[in-house]
């Protein structure tokens, strides 16, 4: 009597766990994340995330019924898209309009999801592509900053202290950039005085505004403490493992740590990188996606160092101030690759070959 064998595409989970609860609680982790939006920039999460939340089950059921799925919304069950809508708008300006927020959202599940068969086929993640095809298309919208509604008590004090206006460089990152091209200018003026580092001063003297959320950036990238307590909720649940963050995080810090130990004039402190921009929402939340990150221990190993690396790398030495994205998605191609070099050990251990 031969027993049934079912295949199915990633995530495979080894833990009596369904996807379902495994969303629920990607969701649950991101609600200090939603909560700290809410309060820095008030009305804009309220419109934000409920519409990409909508739009991504719409545009998910939508095309169930184009591929005429005989249970249409069965797939929506799993919260699959729930989750996706959230990060892709945590990962927002908070003043993109709205109308921008739904084509990313169908983006994103359309093309980033659905055309790979939905859950478990995707080769990258959907909400990082739906994010790429909105800075592709919509550059200008996607970096104009909103000042948070609490700024104006802390940052603004910081910044005109080092006679700097909060308002026309709104996230760290980006005055981080400035310092930068500061030192580089410095350099092809051959070696005139120029402070480059009084704006690098101005982006560590806000580290713990930074841990907060109280500076500019997207939705729910600003603060660091939000996005740690939700990180060690899916620890703690062991919904995720500590290899992808840890290694996204290390990884991170030690290419902060060199540049700003070559001139910390010109760069930042290497916590300042952890909490600005999206890092710790892309290594709890985005890199740990068990259909796109590796299997085995060492491939999650390899790729969240890739990612980290790659985002540092953006960050200091190209012209664009933040690397998450573009990190993960490069990442994200790759994984087959780490899954072939890295493969798991059958059951029994490796077989004898005599």
């Amino acid at each position: 009597m031969l027993s049934e064998i079912r295949v199915s595409c990633a995530p495979h989970i080894s833990k009596p766990l369904s996807t379902r609860s495994v969303m629920i609680d990607v969701i649950i982790g991101l609600v200090p994340a939603m909560a700290a939006a809410g309060y820095y920039f008030r009305i804009y999460a309220l419109i934000l995330i409920p519409t990409c939340v909508i739009s991504s089950v719409a545009t998910e059921w939508l095309c169930n019924i184009i591929r005429k799925k005989p249970n249409s919304l069965e797939s929506l069950g799993d919260f699959s898209a729930v989750v996706t809508g959230i990060i892709l708008a945590l990962s927002l300006p908070p003043s993109l309009p709205v109308w921008a927020a739904i084509v990313g959202s169908v983006f994103c599940i359309a093309i980033g999801k659905m055309v790979f068969g939905g859950l478990g086929g995707n080769i990258f993640n959907p909400a990082m592509v739906g994010r790429a095809f909105l800075a592709a298309c919509f550059g200008m919208l996607m970096t104009s900053w909103t000042v948070p509604a609490t700024i104006d008590s802390t940052m603004s004090k910081i910044a005109a202290d080092n006679k700097i206006d909060a308002r026309t460089q709104a996230t760290p990152l980006a005055w981080s950039k400035e310092a930068i091209k500061a030192r580089r200018q410095k350099t092809d003026d051959g070696g005139q005085s120029r402070d480059e580092g009084r704006v690098s001063r101005v982006v560590n003297d806000q580290l713990w505004a930074m841990f907060k959320g109280e500076v500019g950036g997207c939705l729910g990238e600003t603060s660091g403490l939000a996005l740690i307590i939700g990180g060690v909720y899916l620890l703690i649940r062991r919904t995720i493992n500590f290899h992808i963050p840890f290694a996204v995080l290390l990884s991170a810090f030690i290419f902060a740590a060199i540049s700003y130990l070559i001139n910390s004039d010109a760069y930042i402190r290497p916590l300042a990188h952890l909490s600005s921009g999206g890092m710790l929402l892309c290594a709890f939340f985005i890199a740990t996606d068990p259909v796109t990150a590796p299997l085995t221990r060492r491939g999650m190993w390899i790729f969240g160092i890739g990612v980290g690396a790659i985002t540092m790398l953006i960050r200091i030495i190209g012209e664009y101030p933040e690397g998450v994205m573009y990190a993960v998605l490069l990442m994200n191609a790759v994984t087959p690759l780490i899954d072939r070099l890295c493969k798991r050990i059958p059951a029994g251990g490796k077989p004898s070959i005599k």
